[in-house]
């Protein structure tokens, strides 16, 4: 399989309420894993304190308490709401701790911190009270080890309300949440381990790509020439931006393209020759190093012989590459990818994208979204999930937005997580080389949404074979393209 299932805090619901035994046996079960994992995890902790809020998630935490206790560790609960608020399985769950011997207090010094405020039904911001206890949680100098989801995190979105647990390492039951891989939840989480509990699978909404997705991508086969392996074109390129242009051409053709073309400013036209050995260039019309209005005549002529066309890097920010955008927009009847300065062009003109017929990837970062969307990158970075799919719901069209997690959305479908990426992908270039990795993958036939989520995970599997050779401080994009065709085979 090349997803995961991702579930929200509805979707894990559903799953529990199908269950035909009593709820009391599932928060036995997880209570148990928990326990089993912490004792695997920290085997040198003598003293943990256990924080228990009132719901379920409080429930398996005095789950673990007793567990533990019997395990022969010190163990001491606290409780976040009175003692009375403890009802149902929860209820009994303390009763039990209590007749264990189960001591409950305050808290004392701890070698380990269990966080079993808050489970996956959270939302929104903590009241008062519970704000205080989580700033207090917080500035524990033990690990924090979460159940479920770190309190404060919306396990639906990833979202995290002021001051979400952050966590060492998290202790998950059935299935990976959204808000495990999706920032800034994924920040809180930690290393994220799933239990078992006995509940059985069931559909979700959002999955999270896996590298198997690599294995849907066409391979260049025996009866292949240059043409049907996939030809892509480049438009792009200014008066210092003649990198972003190359990259992206370069990783389109490591990337398994047959045949890549670029359009770029005819003053500039020696500085990709001699670069770009692989493609052919095209030079267009321009002023200053800028591609002109008149510079579409090229462009079009060229597309006739492309599958897919990848708009936009260092193409320039004035209005005759705003007027060029609108214009090639609305005459290509291939597949396009619009990045970098092709989006900033597209800001009040979303309907360009919703009025085409032909397929439109969108692949900005948190700001370049923001922008299109109207709203202050902070949002986004905030509601990165939502953020997405308004996007995609905006334009009408598959909007990738770009990240440490990477998500891919399209009009009314789940969102696609990729997190396969490192570190080393946080510098100038990545964006381009993605660019021509999807244009590659829709110029092979790919629909735009497994082209994105695909090209996303090939960018992060040959960065990570490309920090085995260069390490990862000092990765560059021309690192993550030379490990491209190796990451595809």
């Amino acid at each position: 399989m090349w997803s995961e299932a991702l579930y929200t805090a509805a979707e894990m619901r559903a799953a529990e309420e199908a269950y035909e035994g009593p709820t009391l046996e599932l928060m036995e079960r997880a209570g148990t894993a928990a326990t089993e994992a912490t004792l695997r995890h920290y085997p040198d902790a003598r003293r943990i304190a256990v924080w228990c809020g009132g719901g379920s998630n409080g429930g398996d935490g005095l789950v673990v308490a007793r567990k533990l206790r019997q395990a022969r560790r010190d163990v001491e609960v606290r409780l976040a709401v009175p003692e009375e608020k403890f009802q149902g399985d929860a209820g009994e769950m303390l009763k039990q701790a209590r007749e264990s011997g189960v001591p409950i207090g305050a808290g004392s010094e701890a070698d380990l911190v269990i966080d079993a405020v808050y489970g996956t039904g959270f939302s929104g911001a903590p009241r008062r009270p519970a704000v205080r206890l989580l700033e207090e949680l917080n500035a524990l100098s033990a690990p924090v080890l979460a159940l479920d989801v770190p309190s404060g995190v919306d396990a639906s979105t990833g979202e995290a309300a002021r001051p979400a647990v952050t966590a060492e390492r998290t202790i998950t039951f059935h299935g990976l949440k959204v808000g495990h891989v999706v920032a800034p939840g994924r920040f809180h989480a930690g290393e994220v381990e799933v239990a078992d509990i006995g509940l059985p699978s069931s559909d979700t909404r959002h999955s999270r790509v896996s590298r198997d997705i690599l294995e849907l991508v066409p391979r260049r086969g025996p009866r292949d020439n240059k043409y049907t392996a996939g030809s892509v074109l480049v438009v792009g390129g200014s008066t210092g931006l003649t990198g972003a242009p190359s990259l992206t051409a370069e990783a389109a053709l490591r990337a398994g393209a047959g045949y890549v073309a670029a359009c770029v400013p005819a003053s500039l036209n020696v500085v990709f020759e001699q670069r770009l050995v692989e493609v052919v260039t095209r030079p267009c019309p321009d002023e200053d190093g800028v591609m002109k209005i008149e510079a579409a005549d090229v462009v079009l002529e060229a597309a006739e012989r492309a599958d897919a066309i990848a708009l936009g890097p260092g193409i320039g920010r004035r209005d005759d590459v705003r007027a060029l955008v609108g214009f090639l927009l609305d005459r290509l009847d291939k597949p396009v990818v619009l990045d970098a300065d092709a989006l900033w062009a597209l800001i009040g003109n979303l309907d360009w994208v919703f009025a085409r017929d032909a397929w439109t990837v969108l692949t900005p970062h948190a700001g370049e979204l923001a922008r299109l969307l109207g709203r202050e990158s902070k949002w986004v970075s905030a509601h990165r999930l939502d953020a997405a799919q308004a996007g995609a719901d905006d334009v009408g069209a598959t909007v990738l937005l770009k990240g440490a997690d990477t998500l891919v959305a399209s009009p009314g479908r789940g969102v696609l997580v990729c997190d396969l990426g490192n570190p080393g992908l946080a510098t100038a270039g990545t964006g381009d080389v993605l660019t021509g990795i999807v244009a590659a993958f829709l110029a092979k036939g790919m629909e735009p949404r497994l082209a994105a989520a695909a090209a996303a995970a090939a960018g992060g599997v040959a960065a990570g074979l490309a920090a085995e050779r260069q390490g990862v401080s000092g990765l560059i994009a021309r690192d993550v393209v030379e490990s491209l065709s190796l990451a595809l085979s």
